[in-house]
């Protein structure tokens, strides 16, 4: 916990059980006194990809209350609000499962409805959020073009079982997938040429993968529209990416997949993604931890 321009602020990571691994995000549990302004200079002030603001609109208790506690939640990286941010959903999860216990969550987000639920298995929490309504759509060839030449990518080094598509599950991400686990660890783009590209196509990061087998993928996402060069660990993109594996019939409709995130950070996160059958919505699960700060 910290102290910024007086406003309480938790520090977790989420993905991850270790402290230095997975993503950070500052959580501030009660915002209610906190203008727009004021979110964004405290995520500015933390420099963490994104910081989520919470403030409660009911709780579970009396006759005809709702079952599960329901917050209206918002997001900022330290340079503008975001619609969706997956790890700061599962960290405001963990923190209010540390402080009133586990269970049923129901955040309000700019995107649409979020549940999560909260478990404990053995000494850790986990979260699982339940995604909006997801949609994949083409990428125009020339959108495609620039995208490779700011990341510095030949179009031979991408994989074409995985075509280019761009993938909603709350925030937009362009799904791109490299032909090999080297080409994906080599991340040097121009952060101005790229973050020109997605402001216009309204993107929250691109999603690069690498498939290791049908079920795992290695995964980065450069953030220059969030001052970021590169997110650690992305629950939203996990969740678009799993839509977009779904609507490529890459993978089967009812699927768990394993994401791993942010080793060439030094930061390694694991991601859980699973379909069901019968159901649109990507769900997105991991654990998390405190960090002291």
């Amino acid at each position: 916990m910290s102290q910024h321009s007086g406003i309480e602020v938790l520090h977790y990571t989420a993905f991850s059980a270790d402290p230095e691994g997975g993503n950070p995000a500052g959580v501030v549990l009660d915002a209610s006194g906190l203008d727009d302004a004021a979110m964004l200079a405290v995520a500015a002030e933390l420099g963490y990809s994104e910081s989520a603001f919470l403030t409660g609109r009911n709780e579970p208790g009396g006759e005809g209350a709702p079952a599960a506690r329901e917050y209206t939640i918002r997001y900022f990286s330290p340079k503008a609000e975001v619609p969706f941010c997956g790890h700061a959903t599962v960290a405001s999860a963990l923190a209010l499962a540390e402080r009133d216990g586990p269970g049923d969550l129901v955040f309000s987000t700019p995107a649409g409805t979020v549940p999560v639920t909260v478990t404990r298995q053995g000494t850790e929490l986990r979260a699982t959020l339940t995604s909006v309504e997801p949609e994949v759509v083409d990428v125009a060839p020339d959108d495609l073009t620039e995208a490779l030449a700011a990341l510095d990518w030949p179009a031979s080094d991408l994989d074409p079982a995985l075509p280019p598509r761009i993938a909603f599950a709350g925030a937009r991400h362009l799904v791109l997938a490299a032909a090999t686990r080297e080409r994906l660890a080599e991340l040097d783009y121009d952060f101005a040429r790229l973050e020109t590209l997605m402001h216009r196509l309204d993107l929250s990061t691109l999603q690069l993968v690498w498939r290791a087998a049908p079920d795992v993928f290695h995964v980065r996402d450069p953030f220059p529209v969030g001052g970021i060069v590169e997110d650690p660990a992305t629950g939203a993109a996990a969740a678009a990416f799993g839509a977009y594996l779904r609507a490529e019939g890459l993978v089967p409709d009812a699927a768990v997949l394993t994401l791993h995130q942010g080793e060439d950070m030094g930061r390694p996160g694991t991601l859980t993604v699973e379909l069901r059958a019968g159901d649109a919505r990507v769900r997105v699960s991991g654990t998390g931890t405190r960090i002291e700060g």
